[in-house]
Order: C-alpha cells, then structure tokens, then sequence
C-alpha cells in the first residue's frame, strides 16, 4: 500500500529545494512569504547578515483594519501593496522571491504582482 504525503511535507521539501538556490544579500535581499489557512507573512531577509529588513502580514492592525477578509487573494496583493511601499522606503528597490515552496498561483502570485506593480524589481 503507497501512503501519500501531507501537503505540509510536500511543501517543507520544495522549500528546502528552493533555499539551496536562493539567497538573499545587503543589495538584493530575499522577499520570503507565507501563508497559513488564516494569514499572509511576508518579509524581506538579508540572509547574509541573519536579519530581517521589512515585514508585514495580515495579522498587523493597520493592515487587517483594510481588509474585509486576510486569506483571500484580495488580502495577499494588498499586502504585496504594503511590503513593497515599506521597502521603499528603506531604500531596497532589488529582491529574489521566495515563494516558500508554495504554487506559484493565486495568492502567492496575488502578492508577487502587487509588489511589482508598487516598485518592486524580482
């Protein structure tokens, strides 16, 4: 009898697959997200460094008092909106994406776009 895998495992080892190839350094840090069934995370890494930069999710009050719902794809490009504006404003303009061993569709391609469009370049 073939026993199938969780979704959970299945994503933990795309995940560790991605991070072999990808790093974030001071000039083009690394725009890791996360979803959970509720909630969005997403922030922005120098990996070099072992710090984090920028951050934002859905569970922030000044973004979830915006949002009607914060696991739809509504929620994910508004905070793509946010990550992006914050980023900004620390002066960080270059990331790699790191979709967390996640589909890139729907909410996480939500966030991606979102971003984008508000100045971010990956």
């Amino acid at each position: 009898m073939v026993s199938k895998k969780s979704r959970s495992v299945v994503r933990a080892n795309k995940h560790k697959k991605l991070r072999n190839r990808l790093s974030g350094t001071a000039q083009c840090p690394r725009l890791a997200v996360f979803r959970s069934n509720n909630h969005m995370y997403a922030q922005i890494i120098d990996d070099t460094a072992h710090h984090t930069l920028v951050s934002a999710s859905t569970l922030q009050k000044d973004v979830k008092a915006n949002l009607e719902k914060t696991n739809n794809i509504e929620a994910a490009a508004y905070l793509g909106k946010v990550i992006a504006e914050k980023a900004i404003e620390k002066g960080i303009k270059d990331v790699v994406f790191d979709r967390g061993g996640f589909i890139y569709h729907g909410k996480i391609q939500a966030l991606a776009d979102a971003a984008r469009e508000a100045g971010l370049n990956f």
